[in-house]
């Protein structure tokens, strides 16, 4: 379902902030939530219902999100490392049930120290020894936290438990126990994810920078999981602002059926200035091309992102 008129796009746009905000509740108080499990259950299949709604106009708003502030990071983050899940789960084409206990698991495994992860993305100093030990074990006390909330599904919690462990990498992915290879799937999405993403103390990374340096630093066991990340996103996701090679400003709008050639939405000209109205470009069609992703905290422009969703409807008439 494609955003038509201004009033979808307010919806939309509402829909995936309410999402985040109700998350970001259950993670910051999880003792005072009433059936914890159910609630994550629910968010889970809210987010699944979004996706389906239309996947490129939600990735586009995550990465927005994501890339452009630190207030609420904790939340945001769990909600891209879940989302991505999702999408890595479905062209690994994975059981359900692995399906379903790596997103509870991305959507839960900071809970342990949520509040201080919102802290660290807002301050500008490096975490102190006693914040170093707090994210040393947050993994360990996020699996014991669940579990005393009523978490039953013995993976889910494992997964939380192993999700910044090395040892996970061990072994070839499909011949490794699933709870291995899914822990190795969500540790290189928290790390994706986490790059991608603002603090106070530094900027984010570009989108490609951050898959290649995620796929660099992992072993060699771990490529089809990077490559399956590459093939639901791309090297720049929905929402990635890039620089063509023409010099002119654009923001990725849609993937398109050939990897790495989207849709963009080109936003500026190569003189700097903002277009009024933005225009729709087909990479795989020809000139110009994608020369670099630019981290979010390059582009000052305010953008109307109304208009640029807008122009899917053209994207998706062209394929």
């Amino acid at each position: 379902m494609l955003v038509k008129d201004e009033n979808e796009y307010e919806d939309l746009l509402a829909e995936w902030s309410d999402l985040e905000s109700g998350l970001g509740i259950i993670l910051s108080s999880p003792a005072a939530t009433q059936e914890f499990v159910h609630r994550t259950l629910q968010y889970d299949r809210w987010m699944q219902s979004l996706m389906q709604r239309d996947p490129d106009a939600g990735l586009y708003l995550l990465f927005q999100l994501a890339s452009n502030s630190p207030v609420g990071y904790s939340a945001s983050h769990a909600l891209v490392c879940a989302v991505l899940c999702h999408l890595i789960a479905k062209e690994l084409a994975l059981p359900l049930k692995e399906r379903d206990s790596l997103v509870h698991a991305a959507l839960t495994m900071n809970v342990a120290m949520t509040e201080m992860q919102d802290v660290l993305a807002n301050q500008t100093e490096k975490p102190s020894p006693l914040q170093q030990e707090m994210i040393r074990n947050h993994p360990v006390k996020g699996a014991t936290l669940l579990g005393e909330m009523g978490v039953q599904d013995d993976d889910w919690l494992e997964i939380v438990g192993k999700h910044h462990d090395n040892a996970v990498d061990a072994g070839g992915f499909r011949s490794v126990a699933p709870t291995t290879s899914l822990s190795r799937i969500l540790k290189m999405v928290d790390r994706y994810a986490a790059m991608i993403s603002p603090r106070l103390s530094r900027a984010g990374r570009s989108a490609t920078e951050s898959a290649r340096a995620v796929i660099a630093n992992s072993s060699a066991k771990s490529n089809e999981i990077g490559h399956a990340l590459m093939r639901v996103v791309g090297l720049c996701p929905p929402g990635t602002y890039v620089r063509m090679d023409n010099n002119e400003l654009g923001v990725v709008l849609r993937r398109s059926l050939q990897a790495n050639m989207p849709f963009v939405a080109i936003v500026g000209s190569a003189q700097g200035q903002v277009l009024h109205e933005p225009r729709l470009h087909a990479t795989a069609r020809g000139a110009p091309h994608i020369r670099a992703a630019l981290p979010a905290s390059s582009v000052r422009a305010q953008l109307n992102h109304y208009q640029i969703l807008l122009l899917g409807n053209q994207a998706t008439a062209s394929v």
